[in-house]
């Protein structure tokens, strides 16, 4: 390499780490005031993201009422095979367990579903828990849904204590699970 190239070089690559440096500096966390009690992310261990949805009859659900009680949020659509096999196992667990306030919110992705269908669906079912309507998309954005169903298990204290991406869950499963949040374990 001749001089010229050398330097080039050298000016390139002193570009490239400054502009790393200033995209780590501007795409960090603000340290402000936040601890990680704050932090809000759809991930296990983080706080669960709030949300305010609607049921078929215009009801407001909103995630925070429940702090305190252990929560099912279930991510679903009628057109979803898994989703809709697994229906009838929530429903079983959300009966059995709801006397200790075990809390089943089945969020429908309204947004890729048809609502007719979903109401539908949940009247054969006979589904007794909250059936809220995405109907933006905005919960599953926030949750970073990306596959139905998706399952998030929420301790009293508003953690996310696992997700489950797939389906359907098996009754053992969504058993274990639920009875984990509900003695405060995992």
């Amino acid at each position: 390499m001749d001089r010229i190239t050398t330097a080039k070089w050298g000016i390139f690559s002193i570009f490239v780490l400054s502009l790393g440096v200033v995209w780590i500096w501007v795409s960090a966390i603000p340290q402000g005031n936040a601890t990680q009690e704050e932090v809000f992310a759809p991930q296990e261990g983080f706080l669960a993201p709030n949300f305010t949805l609607q049921t078929f009859n215009g009801d407001e659900f909103t995630l925070s009422d429940y702090r305190g009680s252990p929560v099912v949020i279930n991510f679903w659509t009628s057109w979803c095979p898994p989703c809709k096999s697994e229906m009838p196992t929530i429903q079983k667990i959300y009966d059995e367990f709801s006397d200790q306030g075990l809390v089943v919110l089945a969020v429908n992705s309204t947004h890729q579903d048809n609502l007719g269908d979903a109401i539908t669906f949940a009247q054969i079912q006979k589904l007794s828990f909250p059936i809220l309507l995405d109907k933006d998309g905005s919960a599953s954005r926030t949750y970073d849904v990306r596959s139905l169903p998706t399952t998030f298990f929420i301790s009293r204290n508003g953690r996310i204590k696992e997700v489950i991406v797939g389906g359907p869950m098996s009754e053992a499963l969504l058993r274990i699970r639920v009875e984990e949040l509900l003695e405060g374990g995992k």
